[in-house]
C-alpha cells in the first residue's frame, strides 16, 4: 500500500478527495442557492432574514474554502466552476420564481439539511478511510451547517 508524504494510503487520500469535491459542488450550489434567496426575497423580517442569509452564505463559504484546500494538501485538484458544479451537484435546483421570504427559507433550509445529511455521511465515510483530518474538515462544516439550519428553520416557527 503507497503512502504519501501526509503519511495516507493511497486510498485514504482518494476517499477523502473524492468526498471532499462531493461536498465542495454541493456547498457551493448550495451558495449560489442562498445568494438568489438574499437578492430576492420580500416580506416580514426582510432585514433579518437578509442579514441572516449573508452570514449563512459566509459561514458555509468559510468551510467551503477549507474543503478546498485540504484537497490541495491531497495533491487533488478542487473543482468548483460553475459548470462543473452545475454537473456535479446532488442538491435540488433552486427554483428562481420565489419571492416570499418563508418560502426561500424552507427552500434554504431543505438544501441545508440535505447538505448537513451528506457532510455526516462524509465524515463517516473519511475516518473509516483512515483520514480523521479531513473526516474533521466535514465535523467542523457540518457543525457549522447544524447551527445555521437552526437559525434559519426558527424564522418558521
Amino acid at each position: 500500500m503507497a503512502v504519501n508524504v501526509q503519511g495516507l494510503s493511497d486510498n485514504a487520500r482518494k476517499t477523502a478527495t473524492t468526498e471532499l469535491n462531493a461536498r465542495l459542488a454541493d456547498g457551493l450550489a448550495l451558495a449560489m442557492a442562498i445568494k438568489q434567496a438574499h437578492w430576492n426575497l420580500k416580506g416580514r423580517n426582510f432585514i433579518a432574514v437578509h442579514e441572516l442569509l449573508d452570514t449563512v452564505h459566509a459561514n458555509l463559504v468559510a468551510h467551503l474554502d477549507v474543503m478546498a484546500e485540504r484537497v490541495q494538501i491531497l495533491d487533488g485538484v478542487a473543482i468548483g466552476t460553475a459548470e462543473r458544479v452545475a454537473e456535479a451537484s446532488s442538491l435540488a435546483p433552486y427554483p428562481v420564481d420565489l419571492t416570499k421570504s418563508d418560502d426561500h427559507i424552507r427552500a434554504i433550509c431543505d438544501r441545508m439539511r440535505d447538505h448537513g445529511a451528506k457532510l455526516r455521511a462524509a465524515i463517516d465515510t473519511t475516518e473509516d478511510a483512515g483520514d480523521a483530518d479531513t473526516a474533521d474538515v466535514f465535523t467542523a462544516a457540518s457543525r457549522t451547517a447544524d447551527k445555521d439550519l437552526w437559525f434559519m428553520q426558527s424564522h418558521l416557527e
